[in-house]
C-alpha cells in the first residue's frame, strides 16, 4: 500500500507539473477577436501563428487549436502586443484574463508577422517594435523610428532613465528591492520601458487610429535574474512578481485604451525555454543538403495559394481567348461597304466624281 500511495503521489506530482507549466494569457482583446475559455494546450512554436491569425493574416500550416475562434473577419485589431516574461511559469494575473498552458515551450519570434505587415502595408509604414532590453536587442521599422526615437534601449540608457525625475522609481513601491543592486535595476528598467512605450505612443495618438496594424513584441528577463540572484522563495522575488503583474496590467489597459479598444494584449510566461532561439539563415551548403534530402527530384510541398493563383490565371486566359474569338469572328463577317466608314466615305466620293 505504501508503494502504491508513493506511486500515486508521484503521478499526481508529474501531472501537476505538466498542467501547471508555462502559460499563454490574453489580458485584453476586442470583440472581433474571440478567445474561448478552456484549458487547451497551445504548442510553443505556434504562438506566432496565433498572433497572425488574430490579426487576420494567413499562415502556411493550418492551426487546429480550438482556443481561437473565427471572430469578425471584417474588423481586425489595429495592434497586437505580446510580452514574454522569462523565469516564471505562471503569473497571478487578474481573474478576467484567459489563459492556456503551453506545450513544448520553445523560443519563438514574430518575424513572420512583421514580414506580413511589411508586405501588405508597405506604403502606410505601420509601427513595428521588437525589443529585448536585457539583451540590448531592438528592431524598429516604419513609424516606430519616429515615435520611439527617445526610447532607452541600451543598458546604460536604461540605468540613466531610472534616475531621472519622471521615472517609475518615484511612484513605484520597491518594498524589498534595492536601487543599489544591478539585478534589481535591470528588472526595474524593463518596467520603465513598458511605461515609456505607452507614454510615447500617447503623444502620437493619431498613429493608433490609422488603418495599418501595429506590432509590439517585448521580452522581459529581469524577473529571471532576480530569481537567480535571491532565489524564487525570497521576498525579493515575490515582490518583483507582484510589481511585474501590476505593471503588465497597467500597460495592457493603457495600450488597449490608446487603440480605442481595438488591440490584443498577450503575455507568455515561460520558466525556461527547451532550446535556444535559432533564426533561419541561408547556408552555402543549402544546395547540397537539398539534393540529399530530395534524391528522387520530387515536387515542392503543396501551397495553399496554389488554387487562388490557378483560378486567376485560368479564367484570365479563358476570357482573353473568348475575346479573341469574338473579335476575329466580327472582323471576318464584316461588310466593308456597310460596316466600315472608310469604305462608305470612299464609295460616296466615287459616285460624286
Amino acid at each position: 500500500h505504501r508503494s502504491c500511495s508513493a506511486e500515486a503521489r508521484l503521478f499526481l506530482a508529474v501531472l501537476c507539473l505538466s498542467v501547471c507549466g508555462d502559460e499563454f494569457s490574453v489580458l485584453r482583446s476586442p470583440q472581433s477577436v474571440v478567445f474561448r475559455d478552456g484549458s487547451w494546450p497551445i504548442p510553443g512554436e505556434r504562438i506566432p501563428d496565433v498572433a497572425a491569425l488574430s490579426m487576420g493574416f494567413s499562415v502556411e500550416d493550418d492551426l487546429s487549436w480550438p482556443g481561437l475562434a473565427v471572430g469578425d473577419l471584417f474588423h481586425r485589431p489595429r495592434a497586437t502586443v505580446l510580452v514574454t516574461v522569462k523565469g516564471v511559469d505562471k503569473l497571478t494575473l487578474p481573474v478576467k484574463r484567459i489563459s492556456y498552458p503551453i506545450e513544448n515551450a520553445v523560443p519563438f519570434s514574430l518575424d513572420s508577422v512583421a514580414n506580413a505587415i511589411h508586405t501588405l502595408f508597405s506604403e502606410e509604414t505601420p509601427v513595428v517594435l521588437q525589443l529585448a532590453p536585457s539583451e540590448e536587442r531592438v528592431y524598429m521599422v516604419g513609424k516606430a523610428n519616429s515615435v520611439f526615437e527617445d526610447l532607452s534601449v541600451t543598458l546604460r540608457q536604461l540605468r540613466n532613465r531610472l534616475f531621472q525625475d519622471n521615472s517609475i522609481l518615484s511612484s513605484l513601491p520597491l518594498n524589498s528591492l534595492s536601487r543599489n543592486n544591478e539585478v534589481d535595476l535591470l528588472f526595474l528598467s524593463e518596467l520603465q520601458v513598458l511605461h515609456d512605450i505607452a507614454s510615447l505612443l500617447s503623444r502620437h495618438k493619431h498613429l493608433a487610429k490609422d488603418h495599418s496594424p501595429d506590432l509590439y513584441s517585448l521580452e522581459l528577463a529581469g524577473l529571471e535574474e532576480v530569481g537567480k540572484r535571491y532565489g524564487e522563495d525570497s521576498q525579493q522575488f515575490k515582490d518583483a512578481s507582484q510589481i511585474l503583474v501590476d505593471s503588465l496590467q497597467k500597460f495592457a489597459d493603457e495600450m488597449f485604451n490608446l487603440y480605442s479598444g481595438n488591440a490584443v494584449v498577450e503575455v507568455v510566461a515561460v520558466k525556461t525555454f527547451n532550446s535556444p532561439l535559432t533564426r533561419k539563415t541561408r547556408s552555402i551548403l543549402q544546395s547540397t543538403q537539398s539534393e540529399t534530402e530530395n534524391p528522387y527530384n520530387l515536387a515542392y510541398p503543396y501551397n495553399y495559394n496554389y488554387s487562388v493563383i490557378f483560378n486567376i490565371i485560368l479564367w484570365m486566359m479563358i476570357g482573353l481567348a473568348l475575346a479573341v474569338i469574338v473579335i476575329s469572328y466580327n472582323l471576318w463577317n464584316m461588310d466593308p461597304g456597310y460596316d466600315s466608314i472608310i469604305y462608305r466615305m470612299t464609295n460616296q466620293k466615287i459616285r460624286m466624281d
